[in-house]
C-alpha cells in the first residue's frame, strides 16, 4: 500500500508510491503511449482496465462493454488506494500514515485521437457531470477530506497515455497548497468582507485587459501574476466554493466556455501539452464566503529550473496582458 510522509519543516504530505516505483534505469526510458488500437482506454478494450464505476451509454448496453460516451475506471496503477485504515503512526520525530484514498481515470471520450476541446457540446458537459458525480459519491466516505480533478494532456504535461482522460486523487488530507489560498482568501475576507475571487473577477471586468472570453455565468482571464505562459482561469461569475454546487444551466456555459478556451489554446500554441485543474473547497466544508471554485490551465511551454525550484519565485516571458489578447483574438476553428 502506498504510504503518505509528512515533511516536518513545512507541513508538507508527500505520496511513496511503491507500487508505481522505478528503479533508476526506468527513469532514462521514454516510453511510447499506446496507439489506437492498442490502447486500453479504447472501445473493445475495457477487459483490460478495472471494472467501471461510472459509464455515461445508452439503454441496453452492458457493463464493462463497449457502447460508452464517458467512462471511469479505478486507475490501474494508484498513487493512493480505497480500501484499508489510516493507522497514523509516528516515527521518531517523522509522521505517517497509510496511502488511503481514491484514484480514478474519466475517460472523456472513446475516439483515440480526438482532443477535448472537440467534444460536441453535450458530451462536453456530460465529462462535466461525470466529476461532479463523483465528487459527490466520494464526499460520502468521511476518511476523505480533499478531491482534486486534473487533466495531463501530453507527456510533457505528466501523461503516460494518448487517449483523452482526465483524473481524480481524493485524499485524506487537506493538500498544503489548497490550505495556501484557503488562508489567504480568508485573509482578505477578513480585512475587506470580501471575496478575493469576487473581487478579481470585478476588477478584471472593469479593466478589461485580462479577459480570454466571457460568457453569462464563466469568465477566462490570465490572471494579474500568471506564474506560467498563457495560463488561463476560468471562474463563475456566481459566488460560490464549491464545484459539485454547480447548475444545469451553468454546466452548459462551462462546457461552451471550457472548449472555446482550450480550441484558442491549441490554435495559438500548436496543441501544447497543459496541465488542467479544478480548485475547490476541501469536502467538510460548506459554502465558504472567501473562497471561490475555478479551473486552472496552464500550457507547459517552459520549464521550472533551480531558480523556481528553490524560492518559489517565477519567471514568466510572456505578459498576461499579451497573452490575453493574443488568445482573446484567435479565431480557433
Amino acid at each position: 500500500m502506498p504510504e503518505l510522509r509528512r515533511d516536518p519543516v513545512i507541513g508538507r504530505w508527500v505520496i511513496i508510491s511503491s507500487n508505481r516505483g522505478k528503479r533508476p534505469i526506468d527513469f532514462q526510458v521514454h516510453q511510447e503511449m499506446p496507439q489506437g488500437g492498442t490502447c486500453p482506454f479504447c472501445p473493445g478494450f475495457e477487459d483490460k482496465t478495472p471494472p467501471e464505476i461510472l459509464a455515461y451509454y445508452p439503454a441496453g448496453r452492458e457493463k464493462n462493454k463497449s457502447g460508452w460516451w464517458v467512462r471511469v475506471i479505478p486507475n490501474k496503477f494508484p498513487a493512493l488506494e480505497i480500501e484499508g485504515e489510516l493507522d497514523r503512526t509516528g516515527e521518531g520525530m517523522y509522521d505517517k500514515m497509510n496511502g488511503l484514498g481514491a484514484h480514478e481515470v474519466i475517460i472523456e471520450t472513446p475516439e483515440h485521437g480526438q482532443h477535448l476541446h472537440e467534444l460536441a457540446q453535450q458530451k462536453m458537459e456530460d465529462v462535466i457531470w461525470s466529476w461532479r458525480d463523483r465528487i459527490l459519491d466520494l464526499k460520502k466516505d468521511d476518511r476523505l477530506e480533499y478531491i482534486m480533478i486534473f487533466k495531463n494532456h501530453g507527456s510533457a504535461a505528466g501523461a503516460s497515455i494518448s487517449h483523452p482522460h482526465s483524473q481524480l486523487i481524493a485524499m485524506p488530507m487537506v493538500p498544503i497548497r489548497v490550505k495556501q489560498e484557503g488562508d489567504g482568501s480568508k485573509n482578505y475576507y477578513g480585512y475587506k468582507e470580501r471575496c478575493v475571487y469576487c473581487d478579481i473577477i470585478h476588477q478584471e471586468m472593469a479593466q478589461m485587459q485580462r479577459i480570454v472570453a466571457n460568457n453569462k455565468d464563466f469568465i477566462a482571464i490570465t490572471p494579474f501574476a500568471s506564474r506560467f505562459p498563457f495560463e488561463t482561469w476560468i471562474m463563475p461569475h456566481r459566488h460560490s466554493s464549491e464545484f459539485q454546487d454547480i447548475q444545469k444551466t451553468e454546466v452548459a456555459n462551462l462546457a461552451g466556455l471550457l472548449k472555446l478556451v482550450l480550441a484558442k489554446h491549441h490554435f495559438v500554441l500548436d496543441n501544447p501539452p497543459f496541465n488542467l485543474i479544478l480548485h475547490t473547497a476541501p469536502l467538510k466544508t460548506s459554502r465558504l464566503p472567501h473562497y471561490h471554485w475555478y479551473i486552472e490551465i496552464i500550457p507547459k511551454l517552459t520549464r521550472l529550473a533551480g531558480f523556481e525550484q528553490g524560492t518559489g519565485f517565477y519567471i514568466n516571458p510572456t505578459p498576461p496582458e499579451d497573452a490575453a489578447k493574443f488568445l482573446r483574438d484567435a479565431n480557433a476553428p
